[in-house]
């Protein structure tokens, strides 16, 4: 194991154009970075399924106005389970949506936007981030990769990606057996299936764990939100670092 910092901060993909804490953690990061060395990874957590993950919050260029855009998804159960690195981008939809960007970003960031390749939502986060240069000299670690979830340690609450419906979805794995949550105490049992280390990601819970025993960090940035249910025992070699504060934390980073 190298001895140099490992500097990490997670995040779900976390809209087409990435929410400021995203670029706050970025930003902590690069200034530790320069402080005292080492390695920046980016551990993307799309194996996530919430489409409310991936809400864009734009400021109208003249009036000010908030408006959220969103992608659009391939169906309902899509949109509902599947999760985000396997959720498909309708045809027209990247269309439809630069034809609104002029009035909200810079020409720059709607011909980056329209030039992106990428059919499923993750990607398509992604390859925008690394248009607007913010991933430069960024490894990213997906937790959707086949080789880091065999890699991961076990835990005991998790989320299995099965088929249902003629999709793949991710669901909770409780009191022995699959479940999609439908709201509420309401949930949609899957049948019990053999499943393989590819098919499990953890949840918020077990998620600092599981992504340090492939990760290896000395140092995470921690958002607001985080600092609240990060089991900080569950990992402490981690020095943990609050990201740097920003304003409207919420909504899209489309430049300074």
């Amino acid at each position: 194991m190298s001895s140099a910092p490992i500097i990490c901060f997670g995040q779900q993909p976390c809209g087409f154009f990435p929410r400021r804490f995203l670029y706050a953690k970025i930003v902590t990061a690069r200034r530790l970075q320069s402080e005292i060395g080492g390695e920046i990874v980016y551990f993307c957590h799309d194996s996530d399924h919430d489409p409310r993950e991936t809400q864009t919050l734009l400021r109208h260029r003249k009036t000010n106005e908030l408006a959220a855009l969103n992608f659009a998804f391939a169906n309902k159960v899509q949109r509902k389970w599947s999760p985000l690195f396997l959720k498909r981008i309708p045809d027209g939809w990247q269309a439809n949506t630069v034809r609104q960007l002029g009035a909200y970003v810079a020409t720059t960031w709607s011909d980056a936007f329209k030039a992106v390749k990428a059919t499923r939502v993750a990607d398509f986060c992604l390859e925008m981030y690394r248009a607007m240069g913010l991933l430069d000299g960024v490894r990213v670690v997906r937790s959707s990769d086949p080789a880091v979830r065999r890699a991961a340690c076990d835990v005991s609450d998790f989320f299995v990606d099965l088929p249902h419906a003629g999709e793949v979805v991710r669901a909770r794995w409780l009191d022995g057996r699959p479940r999609l949550h439908e709201g509420g105490e309401c949930y949609v049992d899957l049948p019990v299936a053999d499943y393989g280390r590819e098919q499990i990601s953890p949840t918020r819970d077990t998620r600092l764990r599981w992504m340090q025993s492939v990760v290896h960090c000395t140092h995470y940035i921690a958002g607001a939100g985080e600092q609240a249910y990060l089991h900080q025992a569950d990992a402490p070699e981690i020095t943990f670092v609050n990201r740097d504060p920003i304003d409207r934390s919420d909504e899209a980073y489309v430049g300074e």
